[in-house]
């Protein structure tokens, strides 16, 4: 059996993933990770655990062969619950959540858990490996200092630099409940006066011919442009914008490779931009990040690649 850990609102990727394990007979499990709470029976002993979902359905760790990391979300809270308790709700339903996957970390996950939480957690870190693998980034500071963000903007952002959040805001690729990624200028750097408060990050704007959204999934590339040459962030701005398929670089392909394996992933949604200077830059990877528009709109096999991953190394595995 395959457990696929994602969320309530999840849809059309999971379908097709689930859809492709049952051609093949294959059983699968659906735990959403918000509703990992009161609404499930879980029991969990130092090498197994037991889990009955909202649904009655039930399941064993011992069934359990393999797993896809596709979503995780805060633990829902029930309305009922006086405000005092809630950090104890949601501190020790996290904790017996991390209980239960530990359990599973000697089968094959895609992605490994603690792999994919030291890169998801760690911009900085990614941009490090990514320089490591012959990858171009752009010049970057995380910070909360108005005066070292000066600084840098003086020193390497040309006039015009871009600050964003270092958490990913937004739920899904439509933009809803999305902080945008913001354009600094000469005249707008007042606006940082209260970066004390909100720790960004900082880069400088690259002009760009595109954007690429890059599907690696262990050793294979599924690439979308996007024709947005003008807005800092196209998922804001959406109108009239298409995704076309893309063939990257031989070079790019295996720097982009050796930085997804010396991190540990099998698969990740890469961000690069190409710049009118004929450069490629990396800006992210996001181990669980939205490709359902690749596969919905070029018919990348992107849901039948990844279970087709877990099914091998199960199959080696065993």
């Amino acid at each position: 059996m395959i457990l696929c850990i994602t969320h309530s609102k999840d849809f059309y990727n999971i379908d097709l993933f689930f859809a492709y394990l049952s051609s093949k007979n294959i059983p699968y499990f659906r735990l959403n990770s918000d509703r990992l709470n009161h609404l499930q029976n879980i029991s969990v002993n130092e090498d197994s655990f037991e889990l009955t979902d909202e649904s009655g359905n039930r399941i064993h760790s011992d069934d359990i062969k393999g797993v896809w990391h596709r979503k995780a979300w805060n633990i829902s809270v029930p309305e009922e619950l006086d405000e005092e308790y809630e950090k104890i709700f949601i501190k020790e339903y996290g904790s017996l959540r991390y209980n239960l996957m530990t359990i599973l970390e000697n089968i094959p996950w895609v992605n490994p858990y603690e792999k994919e939480r030291k890169v998801d957690g760690n911009k900085m870190f990614q941009l490090k490996i990514a320089k490591k693998n012959n990858l171009t980034v752009p010049k970057t500071i995380f910070s909360n200092d108005e005066k070292k963000i000066i600084v840098f903007f003086h020193q390497h952002c040309q006039g015009k630099a871009v600050a964003k959040l270092h958490s990913v805001v937004a739920k899904t690729m439509n933009g809803e409940s999305q902080v945008s990624t913001m354009v600094i200028e000469k005249e707008t750097l007042g606006y940082l006066s209260d970066i004390e408060y909100c720790p960004m990050i900082f880069q400088p704007y690259i002009d760009k011919e595109y954007e690429l959204r890059i599907v690696y999934v262990d050793g294979e590339f599924f690439t979308g442009k996007i024709n947005n040459s003008e807005n800092a962030d196209w998922r804001v701005a959406r109108d009239g914008y298409f995704w076309s398929a893309y063939e990257l670089p031989d070079d790019i392909k295996n720097s982009l490779a050796s930085m997804m394996k010396e991190m540990g992933l099998y698969i990740g949604a890469i961000d690069m931009i190409k710049g009118k200077d004929g450069g490629y830059y990396f800006l992210e990877v996001n181990p669980q990040g939205e490709w359902g528009m690749l596969q919905k709109e070029l018919g990348f096999p992107i849901a039948e690649r990844i279970a087709d991953n877990l099914i091998k190394r199960i199959n080696f595995n065993e």
